[in-house]
């Protein structure tokens, strides 16, 4: 740990200031759960749920005006480039936006009297209420009686190390269910945290995949360290950044892309639409434009294009539904998602993830004030796939929080459902106090009722 963080505080200098591909590549989980190509969608099992693949939702509706096909198709291109983008913060008018939204500064208001802990506890009664009135046990109770008491949830060797390094981010998103946004400034994992991840990655050698999240991860004055050091430490690591796309136009990240590039850095990207109002709807004003730009830079620098080079940038993209409803069939959306963003942007990319939206944080406050919450957990239960389970994210990934604290999945991490801790959630353990990820096969997988979230349908990718 203390050469790793000499080498930190090296590259500290570089990055703090203003001017600062392998064997697991197919599989791709997105914050949380289940890859859905894993999943064959007309399997038998597939039949058997109501709701998955009759979902109408406005990305599959949407036509947007085909400009590519007339001969000003590169003019068109162009004009969403908007490269007077890059170097420019959307921050203030992200924390403008927070000023006028009554719900997020109720939403604060409540955490000023309460606390982050005392909302948990206020979802999770709010949740189990739902559930009680639809006559529906405990999630892993309604696990073992859909599979006759066989153990499912069976923690294997850890392939995954998934690091969220800090909450600060330059967008404050709807759905987002870590709660983000420019406020979250204390917390930051330190480099002595992430010195600490990087030598757990080196004695795990079943790791195959780092994946950085955040907030928004970029953000992190220790990102570029914690990538670069990953890399040289393990040269067959897939690593993975979890972008939002504006970041790349913040100030102080103009070079962000070339250093993804050098890096070799897998992306997965936020992109809730097509559709400029219902990103904008979601994300905050201009952002769809914004968005747009990023995605061409990445284009523009290889990334998405892995059918014309030979040294393929994986850029994939992340839906999500804008309200209380299951993303339709993952395969049919991707190709509507690949035709609208060559035809009338240029922008081409590798694969698309549909996520279930989770009803914990933001979401679950939506779901509250719209009197949706039973109805969206009933969506949920009546819409449990058995053959999700093999395939979760918390059988062998482990998640760490910016501080150091060890959990099974991003989610549980924050609802604060730590590995380790006991029944009332104290306790738990952290990456100074294991040797490697290894040491964490016999800890039981903690699970509750947001965890149909993850089984629904087709599962989250």
């Amino acid at each position: 740990t203390f050469s790793l963080l000499n080498s930190a505080n090296a590259f500290l200098v570089d990055y703090s200031s203003p001017s600062r591909a392998g064997p697991s590549a197919r599989r791709s989980i997105v914050s949380g759960a289940v890859s859905a190509t894993r999943l064959n969608e007309k399997s038998s099992s597939s039949k058997s749920l109501p709701d998955y693949g009759k979902t109408t939702v406005q990305v599959d509706t949407i036509r947007l005006e085909d400009k590519s096909s007339s001969k000003n198709k590169k003019s068109v291109k162009e004009q969403w480039r908007r490269h007077d983008l890059f170097g420019s913060s959307i921050v203030d008018q992200t924390l403008e936006e927070l000023e006028d939204d009554a719900e997020f500064q109720n939403t604060r208001q409540r955490m000023e009297t309460i606390g982050l802990e005392g909302m948990t506890k206020e979802e999770r009664t709010q949740r189990r209420r739902a559930l009680t009135k639809l006559g529906v046990p405990p999630f892993a109770k309604f696990v073992r009686e859909q599979t006759a008491g066989a153990p499912v949830l069976q923690r294997k060797l850890p392939t995954v190390l998934q690091i969220n390094i800090g909450l600060y981010c330059n967008q404050a998103c709807g759905h987002c269910h870590v709660e983000s946004s420019p406020l979250r400034t204390e917390e930051m994992m330190t480099a002595e945290t992430a010195a600490q991840c990087l030598e757990l990655l080196k004695r795990t050698p079943s790791i195959t995949t780092l994946d950085i999240t955040g907030g928004a991860p970029e953000l992190n004055p220790h990102f570029r360290y914690l990538v670069r050091m990953a890399r040289i430490l393990r040269p067959d690591l897939e690593i993975i950044d979890r972008c939002n796309l504006t970041v790349l136009q913040e100030p102080g990240q103009e070079d962000l892309v070339d250093f993804l590039k050098e890096h070799k850095v897998h992306i997965i990207a936020s992109l809730p639409c097509y559709s400029a109002d219902n990103v904008d709807a979601q994300r905050g004003n201009g952002v769809f434009e914004r968005s747009i730009a990023a995605l061409l830079a990445l284009n523009d620098a290889g990334y998405g294009v892995s059918d014309e080079t030979d040294t393929p940038l994986k850029l994939d993209l992340v839906y999500n539904p804008l309200g209380a409803f299951l993303p339709p069939p993952q395969d049919k959306l991707e190709t509507q998602y690949k035709q609208q963003l060559r035809e009338n942007f240029g922008i081409l990319f590798d694969q698309l993830f549909t996520i279930t939206n989770m009803p914990i944080k933001r979401f679950a406050d939506f779901l509250h004030r719209r009197g949706e919450l039973q109805e969206y957990m009933e969506l949920l239960v009546r819409n449990f796939n058995p053959d999700t389970l093999p395939q979760l994210m918390c059988l062998d990934t482990i998640s760490v929080g910016y501080d150091g604290k060890l959990y099974d999945c991003d989610f549980n991490q924050q609802l604060g459902y730590g590995v380790g801790v006991d029944s009332i959630h104290r306790g738990g353990k952290t990456v100074f106090d294991i040797d490697s990820l290894a040491d964490l096969m016999e800890e039981r997988i903690r699970t509750d009722n947001h965890c149909f979230g993850c089984t629904a349908g087709m599962g989250s990718s």
